[in-house]
């Protein structure tokens, strides 16, 4: 197959946003300010479109294209649907935002176009040259997203910590990566996995451990969760919702697909270093949100611990486990839509409020949006019948079914512990004396959460759709 039938044929949703930010940045550069409006308008039809682009491309056989760089199968499509999902409605949700703080530039939605553009890049990429490439053109992107708010020094110190944590992750990277092919002698996966044999040289095994570090930063698990409460906490909130969703989606996916392709052989030797991953990302996540009284910091700790559960179900190391993490991703990606859409519209007199303590009260202020928040805090603390519990229990049930069961015993009691500070908010909403309430919020946003919300509960009632595609997905990997 020809270069250009290739792209036509699997790429098509990659060349859609790239075609796309070219014209956004022809728009905006001729417009101006006025251009921002039109910009944001363009950026969520664009991604529409690629998600179109997926669904009818899902007949198609899974393929290696442009000489085994990239993978065009189930498992990709279906991560790339929940990141395009997530850039859509992180996009939706910084309208408003944006326009009240003074920062409607037509260069916000040109850079979640970039960054998306590099997330599908990464989860798709069959070998190190294309996890390299995908990972810093997502990751440059993020870098001035976070430090978007020029005027603000919370912002800015955000931007500068993400960008040198993030420069030192993608060093470790190099490194594992360079080693990796010198001991394999190539950098493709399925070559590697060829190379790779139940007894690998030392040298392999650093470069796997300096390779997965990398990764372990981009899905800001434990202990490389460093940057995340300072990076969530100081960048702008609908910036941090797009760090909450679409990018945790392609960096555990790519993450899946290095250590279940390209090393096949040595499952029991990178298992060890995922279940150290998991329980110190499930422990400090459930331990480290308890104090917390800004909630934005507290969705950090807790988005560290929910990287701890779908490293759970990848630990198992094989084709149930694999399943467990794609539901756990899409359940994860509403649930933290749906509770920064909540955060979002935290506003009191025009002025934006992160304090747990200013929900005290909401349920007699604004009955509903109390309701929605009080489903997803349970959902994101696993209790039943919400989403939130099946996808724990997927990934727990993968662990035990694999024979981990002090992972499965720690996954449980951390479950347990972190349900207190989900719970705590729901107490502040409902038993403490009323705060001054919240400003009308955008119709976006309240769509949004309320949509995240109904989905909790939807998933109990007819969860098929994300099942067989989770199905179809894990066993493309295998």
């Amino acid at each position: 197959m020809s270069f250009f039938a290739e792209l036509g044929q699997h790429f098509l949703p990659e060349l859609v946003l790239a075609i796309g930010v070219i014209l956004l940045i022809l728009i905006g550069a001729f417009r101006g300010e006025r251009g921002f409006s039109l910009v944001d308008e363009m950026a969520v039809g664009v991604l529409g479109l690629a998600v179109l682009a997926i669904v009818l491309s899902s007949k198609h056989a899974d393929v290696s294209v442009f000489d085994g760089a990239f993978m065009d199968d189930a498992f990709s499509r279906f991560v790339k649907v929940l990141t395009l999902v997530g850039a859509m409605a992180s996009i939706l949700m910084s309208v408003d935002w944006l326009q009240r703080n003074g920062l409607e530039k037509f260069e916000y939605p040109v850079l979640v176009i970039l960054s998306t553009l590099g997330m599908m890049l990464l989860i798709s990429a069959d070998n190190l040259i294309a996890l390299y490439l995908g990972l810093e053109l997502m990751s440059l992107a993020l870098y001035v997203m976070a430090a978007f708010a020029r005027d603000d020094g919370r912002a800015s110190e955000a931007g500068l910590k993400y960008f040198v944590l993030g420069a030192l992750s993608s060093g470790m990277m190099l490194y594992g990566s360079s080693l990796l092919y010198g001991f394999a002698g190539t950098v493709s996966f399925a070559g590697i996995a060829q190379a790779v044999t139940e007894h690998p040289p030392v040298g392999v095994i650093f470069g796997l451990v300096f390779l997965l570090a990398g990764l372990a930063f981009k899905m800001s698990a434990a202990p490389f969760h460093m940057w995340t409460p300072d990076v969530y906490e100081g960048a702008p909130t609908p910036v941090t919702a797009f760090f909450a969703s679409a990018a945790k989606m392609a960096a555990v996916a790519i993450t899946a697909r290095v250590v279940i392709t390209a090393f096949p052989a040595i499952t029991s030797q990178w298992r060890q270093i995922v279940v150290f991953l998991a329980i110190a990302s499930t422990l400090l996540g459930s331990f480290a949100a308890i104090g917390q009284n800004n909630i934005k910091r507290l969705m950090a700790y807790s988005s560290i611990g929910h990287m701890g559960f779908a490293l759970i179900g990848l630990a198992a190391g094989n084709e149930a486990g694999v399943k467990g993490v794609i539901i756990y991703l899409a359940i994860y990606l509403v649930m933290t839509l749906g509770s920064f859409a909540a955060i979002l519209a935290m506003r009191i007199n025009g002025r934006n409020v992160e304090n747990i303590s200013d929900l005290a009260g909401l349920s007699r202020t604004n009955g509903l949006m109390a309701f929605f928040l009080a489903m997803l805090m349970f959902s994101l603390a696993g209790i039943p019948p919400l989403a939130g519990f099946f996808a724990k229990y997927y990934v727990l049930l993968a662990a035990v079914d694999a024979g981990l069961y002090p992972l499965a015993v720690v996954g449980v009691l951390a479950s347990a512990v972190a349900a207190f500070y989900y719970l705590r908010v729901v107490k502040v909403m409902y038993f403490d004396e009323p705060a001054p309430g919240f400003d009308r919020s955008p119709f976006a946003v309240r769509a949004i959460l309320s949509a995240s919300a109904v989905a909790m509960l939807g998933f109990w009632v007819y969860p098929a759709p994300i099942m067989n595609a989770a199905t179809a997905a894990a066993k493309s990997l295998f």
